[in-house]
């Protein structure tokens, strides 16, 4: 059986129900890490079952930097006007807003950005390694691999979360599902910059 400060621990850093927790330690065989594994495979289950439910409630939440040059709107949806108003949500809400005023993504996913601008970044890239003497196939893998940091750097989901680089913000989102319990979207956000 674990200890209750392992339980409680475990629960603060996932939002998972006390049985859920005991489920995974159990399976685990006492093992933290072991657990916290678990737990973030069953919470990519819980994103998905609950993917097809509708959000047609939520909140569009701002952020201004103190000095006034920077601000960011963002509208996130959720099932329940109940859910929009929980301070779990807002706190989400409020951690997207300070993720895009950070790191400045353009586009949502990478299906957002537009065929011709990384045909671009490839020909970039290619023209970069022209005369490294790799072969086809290799130069290509390279190729997807730098396409998928440019996502990581412009598209939101992608992002590496600014408070733990071991999140990316798709990763950050599936949390709040499993913690909050409904099904979330980030709809769009605008971010002004002078």
């Amino acid at each position: 059986m674990a200890s209750l400060e392992l339980i409680k621990k475990i629960r603060e850093q996932t939002g998972a129900g006390m049985s859920d927790v005991n489920k995974a330690l159990a399976e685990a065989n006492g093992d933290e890490a072991k657990a916290l594994e678990i737990l973030r495979k069953n919470g990519s289950k819980i994103m998905a079952k609950k993917a097809d439910r509708e959000t047609k409630e939520g909140l569009v939440e701002s952020y201004v930097h103190l000095n006034g040059k920077l601000g960011v709107l963002v509208m996130i949806a959720c099932e329940t006007d109940f859910v929009a108003r929980t301070d779990l949500f807002k706190e989400f809400a409020h951690e997207v807003a300070l993720q895009i005023a950070a790191a400045n993504p353009l586009y949502m996913v990478p299906s957002e950005v537009p065929e011709e601008l990384i045909n671009k970044e490839k020909e970039i890239y290619r023209a970069q390694m022209a005369d490294s003497g790799k072969p086809a196939d290799i130069l290509e893998k390279i190729i997807d691999g730098k396409i998928e940091k440019y996502y990581s750097e412009v598209c939101l989901m992608n992002q590496l979360y600014i408070k733990d680089d071991s999140l990316t913000i798709a990763k950050l989102l599936e949390n709040a599902i499993a913690k909050i319990g409904e099904n979330i979207r980030i709809v769009k956000f605008t971010r002004l910059s002078l």
